[in-house]
């Protein structure tokens, strides 16, 4: 899995007061879990933008107050009006301990079902895995080329080593949905078997 680079401040102080004050400098106010005692500290709001508005998960490499940790992002907290972010919170990992993370799915490949006039449906975007951080992949790729009309691929139909996924078996994660127009072609060529016989 990809990595980000993320560097922050210990905070001298707590409570609301001074985290607006830190929101009003740019700043965003963060806690490290997973540790002995929460580590309350703040990062520059600009250096986060790459880590959010992107479909991508990383793993995040923390250098607080110069002491270095790896985390990945648990929880964030937006503004409800200017769409800010307002807080995060980060869990501290380590390379043997196994870790549960969402991570998108990727489809590649040309549908035989989209061939013949159907539509794809992706009906879950990210999948949550339980891994050990190194066997974490960036994105989970699905190849839906043999995939035809009215066929779908579900959560048991994906394999990956070294990684466990969590949601239902069951759950379809993309299906090849039946149009009308991919209807009145099957129809079409139903009629015109018929006529040739």
């Amino acid at each position: 899995m990809k990595s980000f680079e993320l560097k922050g401040n210990l905070r001298e102080a707590l409570g609301k007061k001074d985290s607006a004050k830190l929101r009003a400098e740019k700043k965003v106010p963060c806690v490290l879990y997973g540790v002995d005692e929460p580590v309350h500290f703040y990062t520059e709001s600009a250096d986060l933008a790459k880590l959010i508005y992107t479909p991508n998960v990383y793993i995040v490499d923390l250098t607080i107050n110069g002491k270095k940790s790896q985390a990945i992002m648990k929880d964030i907290q937006f503004d409800p009006v200017s769409d800010e972010v307002t807080h995060i919170d980060f869990l501290k990992i380590s390379d043997s301990k196994p870790i549960k993370i969402e991570v998108p799915v990727n489809v590649k490949g040309f549908a035989k079902g989209i061939r013949a006039g159907g539509k794809l449906q992706i009906e879950v975007r990210r999948l949550k895995l339980l891994a050990l951080p190194k066997y974490l992949p960036d994105t989970i790729e699905i190849d839906v080329t043999e995939l035809d009309l009215g066929q779908s691929l579900r959560v048991s139909d994906i394999h990956l080593d070294n990684v466990t996924i969590l949601n239902g078996k069951s759950i379809p994660v993309v299906r090849i949905m039946v149009t009308r127009a991919a209807r009145a072609a099957a129809q079409a060529a139903e009629t015109s078997g018929k006529g040739k016989k």
